[in-house]
């Protein structure tokens, strides 16, 4: 054996004892369960005795540091086949779950905690343990830009994504070839949990839930693995069934937030344009983040003689958002459904809102919305009904509503949940170009006559690119350039809402928002 395999060797075995000792430090697994871990990462890694010598005895702040001296072990011994971010997840999720209880005892102990210390000290101790079992990638997370931006509707977040690692392109290639997954059918199923992964799959081995009732339905709480805010948390249904809308959708969220009430949760609309990323399997977000829409102040208030114990209001916002406010979740539940049903079936042609349209002799719907509960400080329910629409033109082959094409140089995917609330999740590629435009702006010529080139990284932003020059100049301190790019980014990030928006800011728009309350027999307060 050489030196150099000797060396890596001790390091692997030291690494398995760090480890070891982090998992019972942070409560992953019990005194009793070490030899038996321990035994599983000596086996897995090939070794059939336990480091000889005295390992650090500092516990880690991090499993990271020591699973990657693992990582880089099990790539020298043929346990992945290429050393990328891809093998080495898969790995990565392996060795943490070999470090953890048994999904029915961490539900357990959730169930034990909750009803011993409350459900806001069972949820943190869920939360600390998803991270500690790196399910959270909390040193990916941390690498995401982020920065709070004054817009005309109070302060809303940005954040440039860079947690989700990137395939290389000879895994996507090689991700083409597989045939299409059958199991788990997505990546929200329940059989994900302990699942070991694939090309094309993540490994989800450190995963755990914890089994729900909502309105006597099974359903399932988990985090995450990419928190895009504090305690992210995913909740989805047993089964793998479609997202749809209805009266029983707003039933949950009103359910969801009495078992937890310190989190709001809500679900991304139910058609494409204006959906989420998987309408394949029923499911919602929530988490432990207060947003800039709930700070949203209310413009107009309204009433209705049906509901005596509900609040309606406009709020300002670049959406069209109708919040609710009741201290009876019943008569909120009538009322939210009424709107969302009578939204469905709405039209108002002036401002381009059709509910359906003909395409080959089907009727095709276009309303839908997209809902946000949460509990205010005094117990009440809080209800903010998102108006979306979906329908497409020939200006906006993309969507009407969704971000029009000036703005696909920084953002042309959906605007789902999380965005609509205020909170932009932004292309990693944004980290590295708006890093260039400011070098541009900072005198780099070569540069900004390369961004002129079809082809160029830059291009895109190329229109872009000659207004900021027209207005700040090209000779801008690096650091200022920096600055002054964030606050374009974001402002433009406030009119990508406004173009979301179906009842626009102006007063054409505004009115026609109040035609369509005062149609459901709203009255101003």
């Amino acid at each position: 054996m050489s030196e150099k395999q000797s060396g890596l060797q001790e390091a692997a075995l030291q690494a398995i004892e760090r480890l070891t000792a982090f998992a019972v430090a942070r409560g992953l697994i019990e005194e009793a369960d070490i030899d038996y871990s321990r035994n599983l990462l000596l086996e897995r890694f090939g070794f059939d005795e336990p480091f000889a010598g005295e390992a650090d005895a500092a516990v880690l702040d991090s499993p990271q540091p020591a699973l990657d001296v693992l990582i880089d072990y099990g790539y020298e011994i043929g346990l992945i086949p290429e050393n990328t971010d891809t093998y080495r997840d898969l790995l990565d999720a392996k060795i943490m779950g070999m470090l953890m209880a048994r999904p029915s005892e961490v539900a357990r102990s959730f169930r034990v905690k909750a009803a011993e210390g409350g459900v806001e000290a069972a949820t943190d101790w869920f939360y600390r343990l998803s991270i500690d079992s790196n399910y959270i990638r909390m040193d990916r997370v941390n690498k995401n830009v982020y920065w709070k931006q004054p817009t005309p509707y109070g302060e809303m977040e940005i954040t440039i994504n860079l947690s989700k690692p990137e395939k290389s392109p000879e895994e996507i290639a090689m991700a083409k070839l597989l045939p299409p997954p059958v199991y788990p059918k997505c990546q929200l199923c329940r059989e994900n949990v302990g699942y070991a992964g694939r090309l094309n799959h993540p490994a989800r081995q450190n995963l755990r839930i914890i089994p729900l009732d909502m309105n006597g339905e099974p359903w399932f709480f988990q985090y995450s693995p990419y928190v895009y805010y504090n305690e992210h948390c995913i909740v989805f249904h047993h089964d793998h069934v479609p997202m749809k809308l209805t009266r029983d959708t707003l039933k949950r969220l009103l359910s969801f937030t009495d078992s937890f009430p310190h989190y709001f949760i809500g679900s991304n609309a139910d058609l494409p344009i204006v959906g989420g990323s998987i309408l394949t399997h029923d499911h919602f977000q929530g988490g432990r983040h207060t947003f800039a829409i709930q700070k949203a102040e209310k413009e107009q208030v309204f009433t209705h003689p049906s509901y005596p114990g509900v609040q309606a209001a406009v709020v300002r916002w670049p959406m069209s958002v109708v919040r609710f406010t009741s201290a009876d979740p019943q008569q909120l539940l009538e009322a939210g459904d009424a709107l969302y049903e009578a939204w469905k079936q709405y039209s108002d042609p002036s401002v381009d809102v059709l509910a359906f349209t003909e395409t080959d002799g089907e009727r095709v719907p276009h309303n839908t919305v997209t809902p946000i509960v949460r509990r205010g400080l005094d117990g009440s329910y809080e209800m903010d009904l998102v108006l979306r629409n979906n329908r497409t033109s020939e200006q906006h082959p993309e969507g009407i509503f969704h971000p029009h094409r000036e703005m696909h140089h920084l953002k042309k995917e959906n605007i789902g949940l999380i965005e609509v609330m205020g909170l932009a999740i932004l292309p990693g590629r944004l980290k590295e170009e708006l890093d260039a435009i400011a070098n541009i702006l900072s005198g780099d010529t070569d540069l900004a006559n390369a961004a002129t080139q079809d082809g160029h990284p830059l291009h895109k932003h190329a229109a872009w690119i000659d207004e900021l020059m027209g207005r700040y100049g090209r000779n801008v301190d690096k650091a200022e350039a920096v600055s002054l790019l964030q606050n374009e980014v974001g402002l433009k990030f406030s009119t990508i809402l406004e173009h979301a928006g179906v009842f626009k800011r102006d007063e054409e728009g505004q009115e026609a928002f109040r035609r369509f309350l005062a149609s459901l027999g709203y009255l101003p307060a």
